[in-house]
């Protein structure tokens, strides 16, 4: 197993992205928010890279969780 710690900065950031994607995505499926959170989210994000590895990952979740 990796310590997550020793990853560069960059890929941590990632791991975070995705476990927001996952985490918003569900909070949408359980109707604990409604879809334009994502969205909304996304833009808070000011790197262009970031914004697009995170709106992948909510597509991503999507699928896996069944949500439109």
């Amino acid at each position: 197993m990796n310590n997550l710690s020793l990853l560069p900065p960059k890929e941590k950031n990632q791991i975070e992205l995705d476990k927001q994607a996952a985490f918003f995505v569900w909070k949408v499926k359980n109707a604990k928010a409604g879809p334009d959170l994502w969205w909304k989210e996304a833009e808070k994000l000011e790197d262009e890279n970031e914004r697009l590895f995170f709106q992948q990952s909510i597509e991503k979740y999507k699928l896996k969780m069944g949500v439109a």
